[in-house]
C-alpha cells in the first residue's frame, strides 16, 4: 500500500503500448469483442411477442425508462439479454451484506485468501441464478399479455423465463471473462456500454429541442449542458482525490552500509469504493420495481401486497413526484455503500501491522493501536466527505432539470454520469498499470 514516487506513463507511451504490446492489445481486443457480443444479444428478440403493442404500453413509463438505461434498451426490445448484468449486481449486493452478518462468509473473505474469495464468487453466482429466475418469471408474466396469436399459456411463460435467465447467466459469464482476460471490471464495463448506447438518443432530443428557435429553450439547454460539464469535473475530483499520510521508514544497516530514513506516503482515496457504491445504490432502487413486476399478475397474498410494492416503486423512481423521498433514500444508500466498501477494501488493523513489520511509522503517531485509530479516523472522515459529495453530485442534475423544465436527459442523470466517469477512470488506470508493467519488463530484459 506504500507508494513511492514514480512517473506515470504519458498518453503517447500508453497508445504505443496499446498498439505494440501483444498482451495489452489482446486484452483490449477481447474486451471490445465481448462488449459488442453483448450489445448484439440485446437485439435478438424473444419470439411470440407483439413488440409494437408492448412499446406503446411502456412508452411513457418513467420506471421502465430508468431500467432501460441500465439494460441498454434490452427491456423495451424484449431481447434475450434484457436482464443483462442486473441480477449479478443484485446478488453481489446480497452477498456483500451477508458477509458482514454471517461469520462463515466473513471468515472466507478475510482469512481464507484466494480460495475463500473463489468460494464467495461461486455462491454469488448461485444467488444470481436464483434472482435471475425471479426477475425472468416476473417479466414473463408481464409480457404474456402482449403474446401473438398462437402463443401464450404457462409453457410460453416458462420459455420466456428460461430464455431471459440463460441470457442473464451468459452476460454474467462474459463479465467475468472480461475481468479475467480483458481490461477493467466486466460488470462495470457492461453497465458503462449500456449507458453509452442511450447517449445518442438523449443528445439528439436535446439538440432537436435547442433548434426549435425559442431563445429561452436554447438558454435552458446551455445551462443544462454546463451543469453536466461541471458535474463531470466534480466527479473526476472525487474519484481522484486522495489523502497522503506521510510514512517514515527507520534507518537500516545492511552489512557495512547504513541506509538513511526514507520518506514515502500512504494514499487513502476520498472515495474508496470507486463507482461500485453508485452501482449498488442504483441496483437497490431497482429492487422494488422488480418485485412490483413479479407480483403484478399474482393471486392471493401476492395480489394483496402488489399495490404496496407498486407504491414504493413509484416513490423510489427518479421521476417521482415529489422527489424528496427518492433523493433522501438515494443519498443514504450512497453513504451506506461508501462506508461498507471502505470497510471491505481498507483494514486499518492490517495496515498498522504491515507498517510495523516494515519498520515504518506515521510521524507523531505511536506504532500499534494508536496508528490503527489514526488511520481509522482519517478513513471515516474521508469516506463521509466523499459520500456526501457523491450524494450532492447525484441530486443536482435532477434538480436543475426539474427547475428549468428541460427533461431530455431524464433518467440519464448523475447516476449515469458517476458510472460513466468512474468506470472510465478505473479502466484507464488499469491500462496504465499494464503499461508500467510492460515498461519494467523491458528494463529487466535489457
Amino acid at each position: 500500500m506504500v507508494v513511492s514516487r514514480d512517473k506515470n506513463p504519458t498518453a503517447q507511451e500508453t497508445f504505443m503500448q496499446m498498439a505494440q504490446a501483444a498482451g495489452l492489445r489482446g486484452r483490449l481486443l477481447v474486451t471490445i469483442g465481448l462488449l459488442i457480443l453483448v450489445r448484439l444479444g440485446i437485439y435478438i428478440p424473444i419470439p411470440g411477442i407483439d413488440r409494437h403493442a408492448f412499446s406503446a404500453s411502456i412508452q411513457n413509463s418513467p420506471i421502465i425508462g430508468f431500467l432501460d438505461i441500465f439494460s441498454g434498451g434490452g427491456i423495451s426490445a424484449v431481447g434475450i439479454f434484457a436482464l443483462g448484468i442486473l441480477p449479478y449486481i443484485n446478488a453481489s449486493i446480497i452477498l456483500q451484506l451477508m458477509t458482514a452478518a454471517i461469520p462463515y462468509l466473513e471468515n472466507l473473505q478475510k482469512n481464507e485468501g484466494e480460495a475463500g474469495r473463489r468460494k464467495i464468487s461461486q455462491i454469488t453466482r448461485y444467488v444470481a441464478v436464483g434472482w435471475a429466475v425471479i426477475q425472468s418469471v416476473g417479466i414473463a408474466l408481464w409480457v404474456q399479455r402482449f403474446a401473438l396469436p398462437g402463443f401464450g399459456g404457462p409453457l410460453f411463460v416458462v420459455e420466456i423465463a428460461l430464455a431471459l435467465t440463460a441470457g442473464s447467466m451468459f452476460v454474467m459469464w462474459v463479465s467475468e471473462l472480461i475481468t479475467e482476460r480483458g481490461v477493467g471490471n466486466g460488470a462495470s464495463l457492461l453497465i458503462f456500454i449500456n449507458i453509452v448506447s442511450v447517449l445518442p438518443r438523449s443528445l439528439g432530443s436535446t439538440l432537436q429541442l435547442a433548434q426549435s428557435g425559442d431563445q429561452t429553450i436554447v438558454g435552458k439547454v446551455v445551462i443544462l449542458l454546463l451543469v453536466f460539464l461541471v458535474m463531470i469535473v466534480g466527479i473526476v475530483f472525487v474519484q481522484e482525490g486522495t489523502r497522503r499520510i506521510p510514512i517514515i521508514s527507520a534507518r537500516r544497516q545492511v552489512g557495512r552500509r547504513l541506509y538513511r530514513e526514507r520518506t514515502s506516503y500512504l494514499p487513502l482515496r476520498l472515495n474508496q469504493g470507486g463507482v461500485m457504491p453508485i452501482i449498488f445504490a442504483s441496483a437497490v432502487l431497482v429492487l422494488p420495481v422488480s418485485l412490483a413486476q413479479f407480483t403484478q399478475n399474482g393471486t392471493g397474498i401476492v395480489a394483496q401486497i402488489h399495490p404496496y410494492l407498486e407504491t414504493i416503486a413509484s416513490y423510489l423512481s427518479p421521476t417521482a413526484d415529489p422527489p424528496w423521498l427518492y433523493v433522501i433514500f438515494y443519498v443514504l444508500m450512497i453513504v451506506f455503500f461508501s462506508y461498507f466498501y471502505a470497510s471491505l477494501i481498507v483494514n486499518p488493523v492490517d495496515m498498522s501491522q504491515n507498517l510495523k513489520k516494515m519498520g515504518s511509522s506515521i510521524p507523531g503517531i505511536r506504532p500499534g493501536r494508536a496508528t490503527t485509530e489514526y488511520i481509522e479516523n482519517v478513513l471515516n472522515r474521508l469516506t463521509f466527505l466523499g459520500a456526501i459529495f457523491l450524494g450532492l453530485v447525484a441530486i443536482i442534475p435532477t434538480t436543475v432539470e426539474s427547475t428549468i423544465g428541460v427533461a431530455t436527459f431524464r433518467g440519464l442523470g448523475a447516476t449515469s454520469l458517476l458510472i460513466l466517469v468512474g468506470v472510465a477512470i478505473d479502466t484507464a488506470k488499469q491500462v496504465q498499470t499494464y503499461v508500467i508493467s510492460q515498461r519494467y519488463e523491458g528494463m529487466v530484459k535489457q
